[in-house]
């Protein structure tokens, strides 16, 4: 009985996924005219047709088919199977600049060929909204639709197409916040400061913008932009050389063109702790250690139409003295002391800082609110909360006990540079009742004599 040969038209070694290729039936005895054709394919059967081959957009399995005398006498076999082989060689890839973008951002996509795309192809893309029709650019922009993109390139002479690519995935988040870390933020004069920027979810793509906080009459800031950060930098910190004074700063990331800008962090204080104006923070009871319930009065002194007194928490957040006391003319009074970095700041200029420190126990220390000259004496006591000095006392200096603290106070005659460092007392025998006899630590700042 006579036989069908299924062979393919083209002398292609192999076929690539998604493109078009044409099977022949051949009967071994010759056919012509009075023969027709059935294909079975991996999809279908088709009906008897006069056409002796078939095309297919490569459908991986197996094709066979059987020739019919169109007289219907005699069919021949199903043929052999051919198998329809797809092998990927080339595969789109989508490639964002980022994986993650921002309402309101624009983001462009491009779609690559891993073997290498010329001017020969052409691309498809798939997006959650529509799909394109082929084109020659190989780039797409979007303003933010969430969901998955694909594209495929096409050779342009229709011959064959690559798989889709994997999906992109788009999401869309609120404009992020960066959040300013500076370090160190207590300096003395000349010190060198270090901004870090940080955004989350950190990606590609952002520049960093650095700006410093100046103070207005109207109690906001104003951000001007430091040297060298015009048009972002790519590290996500920036080093302040010789810092003289108290100032503030902010950073923000962006990135894109045009430029997508994050919010603006919240501002950063650099306290310098030496900075010695003619203005001061002075303070009732003049010194740096308060219980936590006493009440505190805050005084600028200096040349100044306006001042506000400003203060930092440990966690950094800063408020002025409207938030948490009483401003009265260049006075600022406050029921309930707290922790934190106090100082004076008017439009043009700011004072020297002080770091007051509560204490809810029975026991202070009574240190210099302000920097003692090497060569001068100092003296430093010590406290009950009922106004009291204490007799028996050790005083410390970085948590190692001083042999020469006498009468419940320690007095060194001439200051040098080797005495800065954390400070406190202890109460040697606790009254009935008082069992927290134990100061806070505060800093002893000494500064050289300036000619």
């Amino acid at each position: 009985s006579t036989s069908a040969v299924v062979t393919l038209q083209h002398d292609w070694p192999e076929i690539y996924s998604g493109e078009t290729i044409t099977l022949t039936c051949g009967i071994e005895e010759g056919g012509g005219s009075e023969w027709e054709y059935e294909w079975r394919t991996p999809g279908y059967y088709t009906p008897p047709n006069p056409r002796g081959s078939m095309r297919t957009s490569s459908v991986t399995g197996d094709y066979s088919c059987k020739g019919r005398l169109k007289d219907g006498a005699s069919t021949t076999k199903w043929s052999d199977a051919f198998t329809v082989k797809t092998s990927v060689t080339k595969r789109a890839v989508v490639k964002p600049n980022w994986p993650e973008i921002y309402s309101g951002e624009t983001i462009t996509l491009t779609c690559g060929i891993e073997e290498g795309g010329g001017s020969e192809w052409e691309y498809e893309w798939r997006r959650p909204d529509y799909y394109t029709p082929p084109n020659p650019r190989g780039s797409m922009m979007t303003s933010s639709v969430t969901g998955d993109y694909s594209c495929k390139g096409r050779l342009k002479d229709g011959g064959s197409t690559t798989e889709w690519s994997d999906a992109f995935t788009v999401k869309i988040s609120g404009v992020p916040q960066p959040v300013l870390t500076v370090s160190p933020s207590w300096t003395s004069p000349g010190d060198s400061v270090t901004l870090t920027c940080s955004v989350e979810p950190p990606s590609a793509g952002w520049r960093f913008f650095w700006y410093q906080a100046v103070p207005e009459l109207s109690l906001n800031y104003t951000y001007e932009l430091l040297a060298g950060s015009t048009t972002g930098t790519e590290q996500d910190s920036y080093i302040l050389h010789g810092q003289t004074h108290t100032a503030g700063y902010v950073c923000r990331a962006g990135r894109g063109d045009p430029v997508f800008y994050t919010l603006y962090s919240d501002v950063k204080f650099v306290i310098n702790v030496l900075f010695v104006l003619t203005l001061f923070v002075l303070l009732s009871p003049h010194r740096l250690q308060h219980f936590s319930t006493e009440s505190l009065s805050l005084s600028c002194e200096g040349n100044s139409a306006e001042w506000r007194v400003m203060k930092a928490d440990e966690s950094g957040f800063m408020s002025s003295c409207s938030y948490w006391g009483q401003m009265t003319g260049s006075t600022c009074n406050t029921t309930r002391a707290s922790s934190g970095v106090y100082w004076c700041e008017s439009a043009t200029q700011s004072s020297n800082a002080a770091n007051i420190t509560t204490h809810s126990g029975d026991v202070i220390l009574v240190s210099s609110v302000h920097p003692v000259t090497e060569g001068h004496s100092v003296t430093l006591g010590c406290t009950l909360r009922t106004k009291e000095l204490l007799d028996e006392v050790d005083f410390y200096k970085n948590d190692k006990l001083l042999p020469n603290g006498v009468g419940g106070e320690l007095f060194i005659s001439a200051v040098t540079k080797s005495d800065e460092g954390f400070y406190k007392c202890r109460g040697r025998n606790s009254p009935p009742g008082l069992e927290t006899l134990t100061s806070a630590e505060s800093w002893l700042s000494v500064e050289r004599e300036y000619e």
